[in-house]
């Protein structure tokens, strides 16, 4: 049995400690916001928060996350969505989407991190994560936009 906190909830799952937290979050919580891409933390559509630290969930085994403050996609309010959900809306960056909860939680993530941010900085931290039509775009001016509402660049 390994102890967890998710999105604030403590749960406890039955699965051996080396599980990769990826397959505890969808397979045993049921979260299938976090995505599998590529199984070896190279993509990024499987990243969550966790302790304030973007994170690949594919390759940490879920014995890691004992003590820690995971977050998924499903921690973000759909009544007050975060300046980063209202930039993605905005400048319609999803198109098949599947990247878009780790682009999300990564960018939340970077965000929330640091006080300011160079902007060229904060786009190449972005770079991490891949997305497969290409909308590299529309995520860099999404990211810009939240970055000034949240007063994290000029």
């Amino acid at each position: 049995m390994v102890a967890i906190n998710i999105n604030g909830k403590d749960v406890n799952v039955d699965v051996p400690d080396d599980t990769p937290l990826l397959w505890v979050i969808r397979e045993e919580l049921g979260l299938k916001g976090t995505k599998f891409g590529c199984g070896k933390g190279l993509c990024g559509s499987c990243t969550v928060i966790l302790n304030g630290i973007p994170t690949r969930t594919c390759i940490l085994p879920v014995s890691a996350s004992v003590g820690q403050k995971i977050k998924t996609i499903e921690s973000q309010s759909t009544e007050k969505r975060h300046p980063v959900q209202e930039a993605w809306i905005k400048h319609n960056v999803p198109q098949c989407g599947y990247c878009q909860s780790g682009q999300i939680m990564l960018a939340i993530g970077l965000l929330d991190s640091q006080e300011r941010w160079e902007e060229e900085a904060l786009i190449a931290a972005m770079s991490a994560n891949i997305c497969r039509c290409g909308t590299y775009n529309r995520i860099k001016r999404a990211i810009k936009d939240a970055a000034k509402e949240m007063g994290k660049i000029s």
